[in-house]
């Protein structure tokens, strides 16, 4: 998969100032709305929180998955966000938060759906990949190192 098509720059924010899971999903949905043609910030906070609503998207060592699907979407958004400081997420280790891979489909896409969560946890699971990631001092550098561009180590 090429995360490129996927992740833009402008989707890409390093450490985050956040203070709990609802106000990082908030910024997920500003940052994310205006990537998607007719959905609102509310339309996307709505869709990560119903999703959070079954179960944390928290996968562990510091790391979550949210994602949601989105009625009326033409394409896929991601965003990839580290945090200034990690935050409880209610994830499955019970550890807090630093590394957010938000995705958001259309509706209808739901194999496409299923292939992109398997590749982000593959992805999230490389130790030297979340190092990278934890370690990026701006969001370029945070981006490059996800998608495998430039000098920055890369997540492969």
């Amino acid at each position: 998969m090429n995360f490129s098509d996927l992740l833009s720059p402008d989707c890409t924010r390093c450490a985050v100032e956040g203070t709990s899971k609802k106000k990082l999903l908030e910024i997920i949905s500003q940052i994310a709305a205006p990537k998607l043609c007719n959905i609102t910030r509310i339309d996307v906070f709505e869709s990560l929180l119903s999703r959070e609503r079954l179960g944390s998207t928290g996968i562990g060592l510091g790391i979550a998955i949210p994602h949601g699907r989105l009625p009326g979407a033409s394409q896929p958004v991601a965003v990839l966000l580290t945090m200034a400081k990690p935050i409880d997420f209610d994830a499955i280790d019970n550890q807090p938060v630093d590394i957010v891979f938000a995705l958001l489909v259309p509706e209808n896409e739901q194999e496409q759906y299923l292939q992109t969560l398997a590749e982000v946890a593959r992805k999230m699971n490389d130790k030297s990949c979340t190092r990278a990631l934890r370690e990026a001092d701006s969001d370029k550098a945070l981006y490059d190192i996800f998608v495998g561009k430039g000098q920055a180590a890369s997540c492969s």
